[in-house]
């Protein structure tokens, strides 16, 4: 059997999908590095909303999803940018998320951590205003039982005036928190509202200003997530650390190679890829634990291409190829999304997405990802 896809020239060309899915294997819980996969929400396809109401979230199917990232022996990263985070999802909906994510994981025993923003602050905000909206988050975060994330914050960026305003917001907020943090610098690729983080564009000062607030507060940092897909720095970054504090890679350009490390240490992850690849990153994470870094890198390596594919410019709508993907996978019935952000990227982007997922064997069941991608492509009116 053949499917057409669009060959992004405006025709087509054939491709033959496989027909059997990677073998995979679940297996002890990881011993060499902490993994999370950060994880979508599916929306209620049959909810009447607009882009602009508040999302309407298929609960069983979203907790369903991570359920299967748990039984891979993968963490949870709640409420982040993978889940829509201010990009259909709003604080009411974010906070709901976590509550019941939180309860999930601890019915099933899954390691999850939970995103800390500002996000219910809709207009302008003074510094005050912007800590008591971390702290708000902060609370519910940690009452629910989860390990918090203190994400990068648009109103804090458009507030502070300088790098002495992060010290103190982040220093006031690592003083209060009552367990150990993971601190999340997400790049302007992402979310162009975040440029100049930390108080400068210059990202060598602002790594400055990053480090001074771990040296001030080691003992409640947990870790450090970097999304700047730029593999030296992460690295050139992870060597500075305090003792004890981790580097989680967010690269999802170069993660293997990070993860994999150097004589001088290495990354753990949270990955929004992850989310697609979760039993096969799970698969090349088991193998790591027996210090295979070759075995490792021969499954892992492959993935970049997609990952590559999802995340190309504008960065910030590779959720649309993650819950493409997905529902491709059979792990949910439709492709809708909240905010309507299924419109997100062309015909060609979501072919390419098919075959390079495709080829990897990542869909349990190759036929039914074939017949929804056929179908996909009858509604753009590509008949086979």
């Amino acid at each position: 059997m053949t499917i057409q896809l669009p060959d992004g020239k405006g025709g087509l060309r054939t491709y033959e999908p496989r027909t059997e899915p990677l073998a995979v294997t679940t297996g002890a819980p990881f011993t060499s590095r902490t993994v999370f996969s950060a994880a979508h929400v599916v929306a209620d396809p049959f909810a009447d909303t607009t882009p602009d109401s508040p999302a309407a979230v298929d609960w069983d199917a979203t907790l369903a999803f991570r359920r299967h990232l748990w039984s891979h022996g993968l963490g949870v990263a709640e409420a982040m940018d993978t889940a829509q985070r201010g990009m259909g999802l709003d604080w009411a909906g974010a906070a709901e998320l976590i509550r019941r994510s939180a309860a999930e994981a601890k019915a099933v025993g899954g390691l999850i951590a939970c995103g800390v923003g500002t996000d219910q602050l809709t207009g302008p905000a003074t510094l005050a205003e912007v800590r008591a909206a971390y702290e708000e988050q902060l609370a519910l975060v940690e009452a629910s039982g989860a390990q918090a994330i203190l994400m990068a914050s648009r109103a804090l960026a458009a507030a502070a005036q300088g790098p002495e305003d992060y010290l103190e917001v982040y220093g006031h907020l690592l003083r209060q928190s009552s367990e150990p943090v993971i601190l999340h610098w997400l790049g302007p690729m992402f979310d162009p509202a975040l440029d100049g983080y930390w108080g400068s564009s210059d990202l060598d000062a602002a790594t400055d200003t990053f480090l001074e607030v771990i040296a001030a507060h080691p003992d409640k940092v947990d870790g450090i997530k970097v999304s700047l897909l730029d593999a030296q720095r992460e690295i050139d970054l992870r060597r500075r650390l305090p003792q004890g504090v981790r580097c989680y890679t967010g690269d999802d350009f170069n993660y293997p190679e990070l993860i994999a490390g150097d004589e001088k240490g290495f990354s753990h992850a949270l990955l929004g890829i992850f989310d697609p690849l979760g039993p096969l990153a799970a698969e090349a994470v088991r193998v790591l634990d027996t210090g295979n870094v070759a075995g490792f890198r021969d499954l892992l390596d492959p993935t970049v291409d997609l990952s590559r594919h999802l995340f190309q410019a504008p960065t910030r709508f590779y959720k649309t190829g993650v819950v493409f993907l997905a529902w491709l996978a059979g792990h949910q019935s439709h492709f809708t999304m909240v905010g309507g952000l299924q419109s997100a990227r062309s015909l060609p982007h979501f072919a390419r997405a098919y075959e390079l997922a495709d080829g990897l064997g990542l869909f349990p069941d190759p036929k039914l990802a074939e017949e929804r991608m056929k179908n996909l492509l009858a509604l753009y009116g590509v008949t086979q």
